[in-house]
């Protein structure tokens, strides 16, 4: 340890006596078209700035510099070439930087496929407030993570691990140390519907609750960012107080529309006819505008709830524990760099990638059980990675005009037999489920924006349907993925294939799960040999089954629930859990759970063992209000 706070004294050294300038991106003062992400920071130490104008440059990047003396300085600029993994043409990402005007010579994005500092050459900078601008090129996924200016001209900054890092800090001006943030009965960390329900529900049943979210929005995948339906069906058999909590939230779409259609005397299913009477578009399930998702009114409900405390864009990325348990994680803001500590008494993982149980030593899963192992039907004979992928949805509109769009080398090429002549792309375009759904989500992403943009330029320039698509426009494209499986946190019980199909009972049934179990596979394309980006479902129907309290918990972190897509089930059993409403009432048994621990001074298994009837009435009384009373108030 002495050993490596000399390199990184030797390191930072000639920083001390020079005059330096370390920006990071998330942190510019106007973010223009320039778009925030943090999916890879936990490979790549940061989150970045993206131009994500789908073919079309996107508005400059600014902020203002305060330079103690004037000089020449050297830029450094932390960004990669993103296709050149594929060894293909063209460096889409290409941006330029501009100080007070001017462009610099180097054009950047173009070198190196990894993360790495490109050389700006040198600019001569005035003392006291100068203008930075990151100015895109293309509209084609430019990303820049830093800018370092410095007038000492041999300093490189370092290239990553805990030296890039140490820099970042001592050069940002951040604390040593986290703050602290405050100490909580629960601490819920994914904001997601899961997560956004287990808030709520221990917040109204008297729980001092943070709820710490990684984005600006809420929501998860069916967020705006996102746009996937809430499915699954609610208030079931034997609780039908449960999912409840979900109308409060405001999103009506598709399977409230069935709803409405199987009881149409009720008030709720009137409520729900004249929402979509009024807005028929937020019948698009998937990959809808970004008005069905209702993010305004998620915030909202959140903010005004009493005993919740909620900590949008903040990454958990560290934790501590004691004897089996633990006692804080660690945030860090993607916007300022600041860290802070979070204490709680107990912890609920609803991040997706199970990232705290990882975090806290938690037993888990990745991929699919053998049969051998689970005896499920539809397990393989030999255990193996594949999992669910992630999503990257979007949708084309009409153009006032003839619309044109750019040749792209660099992506994936098609042709005439190859192409999916389609203005949208639902669930089915869906990447990496033969990949790490964490460690390699910026790759999964990046490869199915390959595929979405080669796919568009072959239908606008060289298909021969193209007459089709001339008034058309791409509207919107996800860059944040929508995964579906990656970690899977083990509790007491691992639901497995066959206590659905058997509808085997156990004794602490809480929430319902209605959706076939419903697995995706990789769909490859005759003639081409680029890796899947599409894929198909296999779905075997199932009765509706309540899923044991068990599996909510961790089986050897004390204090730590989990709710939605990381739950303790098998691979085949995600597949009917892992849908949003589903795990909404997921999140709201584990609510009514932490009330008991702290009601009874216990902690998560201590329920099942000791207050499970106490569980079953908080079950059967619900915690939400049914329906859409502003239903005739709605713009």
């Amino acid at each position: 340890m002495k050993q490596w706070w000399i390199i990184i004294c030797l390191i930072l050294s000639p920083c001390l006596k020079a005059d330096n300038l370390f920006i990071e991106a998330e942190s510019f003062d106007k973010k223009g078209g320039w778009v925030l992400d943090n999916q890879s920071m936990g490979q790549m130490g940061s989150p970045y700035l993206l131009a994500h104008g789908m073919g079309v440059p996107v508005e400059n990047a600014s902020t203002l510099l305060q330079v103690r003396e004037a000089g020449e300085y050297r830029v450094w600029v932390r960004t990669r070439d993103w296709v050149k993994q594929w060894d293909k043409p063209g460096s889409p990402g290409r941006f330029e930087v501009l100080l007070n005007g001017k462009a610099l010579r180097t054009t950047f994005g173009t070198e190196k496929a990894v993360w790495h500092w490109q050389d700006g050459g040198t600019v001569l900078l005035k003392a006291g407030e100068n203008n930075l601008e990151l100015h895109d090129l293309t509209g084609f996924e430019g990303r820049c993570d830093a800018v370092f200016l410095t007038s000492s001209q041999d300093l490189l900054p370092p290239d990553g691990g805990n030296e890039l890092a140490d820099f970042r800090r001592k050069m940002s001006g951040l604390p040593a140390e986290p703050e602290e943030a405050g100490e909580y009965d629960l601490v819920v960390v994914g904001g997601g519907m899961a997560g956004c329900c287990a808030a709520l529900s221990a917040a109204r049943l008297g729980c001092k609750v943070a709820l710490i979210q990684n984005r600006p929005v809420l929501g998860g995948n069916n967020s705006s960012e996102v746009r996937v339906g809430l499915s699954g069906l609610i208030a079931s058999q034997p609780y039908l107080n449960l999912g409840n909590l979900l109308d409060e939230f405001g999103v009506v779409g598709h399977w409230n529309d069935w709803e409405a259609k199987q009881d149409p005397s009720s008030t709720r299913s009137k409520q729900i006819r004249e929402i979509l009477q009024r807005h028929p578009e937020k019948k698009i399930h998937n990959a809808g505008p970004a008005t069905n998702y209702e993010d305004e009114k998620k915030q909202s409900l959140l903010q005004g709830q009493e005993n919740l405390s909620l900590f949008l864009n903040m990454q958990v990325y560290d934790l501590r524990k004691e004897g089996g348990r633990i006692t804080f994680v660690i945030g860090k803001s993607i916007i300022s760099g600041k860290e802070y500590i979070f204490r709680g008494r107990l912890f609920a993982d609803c991040t997706g990638d199970g990232e705290v149980g990882f975090l806290a030593g938690a037993d888990y899963r990745v991929g699919r059980e053998s049969k051998d192992e689970t005896g499920e039907p539809r397990a393989p004979l030999k255990a193996d990675r594949l999992v669910m992928g992630t999503s990257v949805q979007w949708y084309a509109e009409d153009a006032p005009d003839r619309s044109g769009f750019p040749d792209c080398p660099w992506a994936i090429r098609f042709t005439e037999e190859t192409c999916v002549p389609a203005t949208r792309g639902d669930w089915d375009w869906e990447a990496g489920l033969d990949r790490d759904q964490i460690t390699e989500i910026e790759y999964i992403r990046d490869h199915a924006l390959r595929a979405v943009y080669g796919n568009w330029a072959f239908l606008k320039n060289e298909s021969s349907k193209k007459e089709q698509f001339v008034g058309k426009k791409l509207a919107w494209i996800a860059y944040i993925g929508g995964k579906r499986e990656s970690r899977r946190l083990l509790g007491d019980i691992v639901l497995r294939e066959q206590d659905l199909l058997e509808n085997i009972s156990y004794e602490d049934a809480t929430f319902t799960t209605t959706w076939g179990v419903d697995l995706h596979y990789p769909k490859p394309i005759a003639g081409m040999d680029e890796e899947p980006f599409l894929s198909y479902c296999d779905v075997q129907e199932i009765k509706p089954y309540a899923v044991p309290y068990r599996c909510l918990y961790s089986r050897n972190v004390g204090n730590l629930f989990m709710a939605g897509r990381n739950i303790s089930v098998t691979h085949v059993a995600l597949g009917t859990v892992r849908v949003m409403r589903t795990g909404g009432m997921m999140g709201e048994v584990v609510g009514m759970a932490a009330s008991l621990c702290k009601k009874f001074d216990t902690y998560p298994r201590g329920i099942y063992e000791m207050y499970l009837p106490d569980l079953q009435t908080l079950m059967r009384q619900g915690v939400g209000k049914p329906g859409f009373p502003d239903a005739d108030k709605l713009d």
